[in-house]
């Protein structure tokens, strides 16, 4: 049996302690196992494979500490986690229908998660992964990107002013929109760096692309945030972002499609039946399964992306 590496560590902890209390001439006691008696609590006994499973729970730079000051902490723990499991069972409150129901959630809650997980469990490899970047990403037509500066002033007027200027010949662009823009990019000479069309609002990306290197914009454009004199710097095709910079969005889109197609599959093969509040069958239409829960799990869209100006 492979043992979690918490586990190992309690069991090299107590191999180390047995060593140094054994007398020198007899023999050393038997090597502890993940099934070793450490505590009981009541009669139930607590082992080395529970300690070494409270130490797989906790956050990573936890489990780094050392196993000499680590495992006496999490023996401690639950025999105190037992210790209150047990004064509840004494009190009937396993009995109680209100923490029944909860138990019984729970139970459900931990079912429906190990059946997922056994379902899509190694299918989704690293190979997978790379192909489908391949073939969605890395595959598909470069979009055109532009780097661009940008004066950004509350006026049509002041906007004019700022273009007359940029336009006499021998004029830094930068140099004007450090010293006039109110931007937020003013003190980088109003670079707003590479962007796609849809990075920025739809009249500036309008008017940007429009542009080709090197040209200034014919007037000033007017968005929500005020007016704009616009400067095309370069133009590109993007190049599409690193396997690693997308590898965790892809790995969670995958197994999105495998939940949902676990959830489609199950609920083909299970005797469904719905029935209205007075009992009678129930004619409307099936709502649609979700392999996320839909709605009624808490789940949220994403937030929409911020609009650069």
């Amino acid at each position: 049996m492979r043992l979690p590496a918490a586990t190992s560590l309690a069991l090299l902890l107590l191999a180390g302690s047995a060593a140094a209390q054994a007398p020198g001439p007899a023999a050393p006691p038997a090597a502890p196992t993940a099934e070793t008696v450490v505590a009981r609590v009541d009669g139930e006994p607590i082992t080395i494979g529970d300690v070494g499973e409270a130490a797989r729970l906790l956050p990573e730079e936890l489990r780094a500490a050392p196993p000499q000051i680590l495992y006496p902490l999490l023996l401690d723990q639950i025999i105190t986690q037992r210790a209150l499991v047990s004064a509840a069972r004494r009190a009937g409150l396993d009995r109680d229908p209100a923490v029944a129901a909860r138990i019984r959630r729970a139970e459900e809650q931990e079912l429906q998660q190990a059946l997922i997980s056994r379902e899509i469990s190694g299918s989704i490899s690293e190979e997978a992964l790379r192909e489908r970047y391949r073939r969605e990403i890395a595959g598909r037509p470069s979009e055109e990107e532009i780097r661009a500066r940008h004066i950004l002033l509350p006026s049509e007027a002041e906007a004019r002013a700022a273009l007359a200027e940029v336009r006499r010949p021998g004029t830094d662009f930068a140099e004007v929109a450090r010293r006039r823009s109110i931007g937020p990019a003013a003190q980088e000479g109003g670079d707003l760096g590479f962007f796609r069309r849809d990075d920025m609002v739809q009249e500036f990306a309008d008017a940007a692309f429009a542009l080709q290197a090197g040209q200034i914009s014919e007037t000033p454009v007017r968005t929500q945030f005020g007016w704009h004199v616009i400067k095309v710097e370069e133009r590109r095709a993007a190049p599409p972002p690193p396997f690693e910079a997308v590898r965790d969005a892809l790995r969670q889109q995958v197994v999105e499609e495998q939940v949902g197609a676990v959830v489609e599959r199950v609920r083909a093969a299970a005797e469904i039946e719905r029935l209205n509040l007075d009992g009678t069958p129930w004619q409307g239409p099936s709502p649609p399964a979700s392999g996320r829960g839909g709605l009624l799990d808490g789940a949220t869209p994403p937030p929409a992306a911020p609009q650069r100006r």
